[in-house]
């Protein structure tokens, strides 16, 4: 966008000095047919506001591809010009280190974390609602009262992780993701996540089993469905 911005820009300022050069061309060099004419001056007033509008528009959309540049060095090409500092983004990181990054209260709705590395972060009270985590390193980072409502852990790591009072509803598990080494389950819910056999019996084993989640008011055991 604004390398197509910058183009116009040059576009404009160079036709803008080539009307403003013809008329100076000798007349040896250009039949009086063909010489330039001097534009009327309500043309140029206009041609010169319609430069500066432009010159105007173009310079936010610059400055705003600098400001995805600095979001991708920092982890995250935003698909929002509010970036990171609005707390409402999409977020695209694959492959990126995330440690202990801190987006506690964040909107991140829909965000993919896929294949990153976010340990020891906080996402405490975040809205992770169909966000992805998929083949992402988790140890040890806190989801309390987070809504991980229908996102992807698929193959995710989850040694140390903090899921306490987190919701958990409609969670897609299939594959490999292990929650062994989680530092505790309790007050968490999730209903209608289609675990493993080995993986429900896992978390229905941990001490942290129990509780029930502040938000959904559902037991902890019973959205486990622990024997």
């Amino acid at each position: 966008m604004a390398l197509c911005s910058r183009n116009i820009v040059v576009a404009v300022v160079s036709a803008l000095a080539c009307a403003r050069a013809a008329p100076s061309m000798k007349a040896s060099r250009l039949s009086a047919a063909h010489r330039w004419p001097t534009p009327p001056p309500a043309v140029a007033r206009a041609f010169a506001s319609g430069l500066v509008a432009l010159t105007l528009v173009a310079a936010p959309l610059v400055a705003s591809a600098d400001g995805e540049q600095f979001k991708i060095e920092r982890g995250g090409a935003s698909s929002s010009s509010e970036g990171f500092s609005s707390g409402a983004y999409k977020v695209i990181t694959r492959g990126v280190n995330l440690d202990r990054s801190d987006f506690a209260g964040k909107n991140l709705k829909g965000v993919a974390f896929q294949q990153s590395i976010v340990r020891d972060a906080k996402f405490m009270g975040a809205n992770l609602r169909g966000a992805t985590f998929f083949d992402a390193t988790l140890d040890g980072t806190d989801f309390t009262g987070a809504d991980m409502t229908q996102a992807n852990l698929e193959l995710a790591q989850l040694n140390r992780a903090i899921l306490k009072g987190t919701i958990l509803r409609e969670v897609y598990v299939v594959g490999n993701t292990l929650f062994e080494g989680v530092a505790t389950i309790e007050d968490s819910d999730w209903t209608d996540t289609e675990l493993r056999k080995d993986q429900r019996l896992y978390l229905c084993g941990l001490e942290s089993a129990k509780g029930t989640n502040p938000k959904t008011g559902v037991d902890t055991r019973e959205s486990l469905m622990c024997p």
